[in-house]
Formats: C-alpha cells, structure tokens, sequence
C-alpha cells in the first residue's frame, strides 16, 4: 500500500496580476480597498514580482519524500503539495491521490505550531474536500528535535556574522506571524507553543554556552481595524536600539521557507527601519528543505501512520 503525504502552505500570487484575485481568496471573497492591493502588489514586485512560496514547498515535499524512501522497510509515500489560499490547492492535491489510488494520507502543514485560525484551517479544508482519502493530521511540530537543533545551529552560525566586539551584545529576537488577539478568548495554544519552541532552542544554545540575550516578537500583522498579538518587531527593534544594543539577529520560528513575510517584511521593511536607527540586523536562513529537518518530518509521518494502524 502506498500512503500519501499532504503536504500544506499558505499559497501566494504567481504574477503581479494574480495579487487582487489572492488577497479576495485570502479574505474569503471580501473586496481589498485599490490602495491596499497596490500596497501589496509592491511588495511583490519588490521581492520579485512573485512569491516562491509554492516552489518551497516542492522542496519540501521532494527531500520530505526522499527521507520517507531511505527507511528499507515499511510502505511507500508518496508526497503532494496543495495550498490554503492558491494553486495547486489543497482540495486538488487530494484529487489527485484519489485518482492515483491511495486511500490513506498523513496531513502535515509546513508551520510548527498549532492555531485553530492556521493550522486549523488547512485541516477545515480537508475535512471539506469530497473526494475517498482518509487523512490523519499531524497538528504541530514545534518541539521536533531536528527543528530546534537546526535552528541553534543557525542562531549560532548568525552570530559569527557580526563583528568581534559586537557580536556578544546582539539580541538574538524569535518572529512568528502575529494573528488577532481574540484567539487568546479560546485558549488556543499558538503563544505557549512558540514559547516552548524559543525555551527548546535556548536550552540548546546555552549547552554551546551562547549567552546572548534573547527576545520575541510578532511580525506580519494583517492590515485590519481588529487588535493583533504583540509586541511588534518593529517596535520591539527600536526598544533595543533606545536601549543601546548595537546588533539583532532575527530567527522567525513560526515560517519555514522564504515568502513574502520573510524576504519584504524582515529583509526590506524591517531592515530598512534598522537601518534607519544605526542598528545592524541580520537574519538566519529559512530551513526551506533542510535535509535534516525534512529527516525529522518523515519520523513524524511514519509515527502517524503506525498509530493510524496504516503499517
């Protein structure tokens, strides 16, 4: 038996033109004002022109795929990639296992941490695509050894970028999307799960005795009159600035591959407001498909298909 492998992101615009027609799937066939799809198709056109999200994510899927095959023992899987809000989406994806003939499919987000406005979501639309797969979730990740050993070592090799002399003042700052704050009314664990991944990852940067101070912000806060989780790296930035550190190294936990949030929000906006401060900023790289972590998802995969009953 063949088991599929789902694997899911958020999807982005292929072409400057397709901004408007995915900002009204994104907000669920609302309108966007004319001056805020102009805001956003600039920063497209500034990282591009497109987002690289989809060709990510089939990085992703194929090293995912490739560790999946490297055990010699146990059935086979077979990864597809759908998309919450573009193409291929996730309801097509499915489609497509159904007529390849699996029955059976592990759902992984590429996202680490579980919120019933995120995560949630993808699974909401498995649950609401027709087709015969049978898909068992795996909701979060954020603890995952693999995830929190290969970001130390980045937060540790960033650190080596700054100058002797500066690089033990830097504040190393911990990103995540912020979301509305209304989830905090449904006890929903998206802020404890990203302070558990940022104590995972401190614990294995003081066992390499880092001892730079650590911190944690939201970024990329939707442009809406609802109040979102903070504080803001932006404004969380400027504190330490005011504060006289001289350096920032940004680590955004809650992504995993280069979009728009990564390469406009961090590596212009953010940068172009350190900049202005006289503060140095830089940032890890994304895991993108990062043999070792991909290694660490097909364990997680193979785990939910043995309790699933499926091996």
């Amino acid at each position: 038996m063949t088991i599929g492998v789902l694997v899911m992101a958020y999807g982005g615009p292929d072409s400057l033109d397709d901004v408007e027609p995915y900002l009204l799937d994104v907000r669920g066939g609302r309108t966007t004002s004319p001056d805020i799809v102009e805001e956003v198709r600039e920063r497209y056109r500034q990282i591009g022109g497109r987002s690289p999200i989809l060709e990510r994510t089939q990085a992703q899927a194929q090293s995912l795929e490739r560790a999946l095959s490297a055990s010699p023992t146990g059935p086979a899987f077979t990864c597809f990639v759908g998309m919450r809000h573009w193409k291929p989406r996730i309801e097509t994806a499915l489609e497509d296992m159904d007529r390849a003939g699996i029955s059976h499919a592990v759902g992984l987000v590429m996202a680490p941490h579980y919120s019933r406005m995120s995560v949630g979501a993808y699974f909401k639309k498995v649950a609401e695509a027709e087709t015969g797969v049978d898909v068992v979730p795996i909701e979060h990740w954020h603890l995952l050894p693999e995830f929190t050993t290969v970001l130390a070592q980045r937060i540790a090799n960033g650190l080596q970028e700054f100058p002797v002399g500066v690089r033990e003042r830097v504040h190393v700052v911990f990103t995540a999307h912020s979301l509305p704050e209304r989830i905090r009314q449904w006890n929903d664990p998206y802020p404890s799960e990203l302070r558990a991944t940022v104590d995972a990852v401190t614990d294995r940067l003081r066992e390499r005795s880092v001892q730079n101070a650590f911190g944690f912000a939201y970024q990329s806060a939707a442009m809406t009159s609802d109040p979102w989780l903070g504080p803001d790296v932006q404004h969380v930035v400027t504190q330490l600035h005011e504060q006289g550190v001289p350096g920032v190294l940004v680590v955004p936990i809650g992504f995993t591959s280069d979009h728009v949030e990564i390469l406009y929000d961090i590596d212009i906006a953010l940068a172009v407001h350190a900049a202005t401060l006289g503060i140095s900023l830089r940032r890890i790289p994304m895991l993108n498909d990062d043999p070792a972590v991909m290694a660490g998802l097909a364990s997680l995969v193979r785990e939910r298909a043995s309790a699933a009953t499926w091996t």
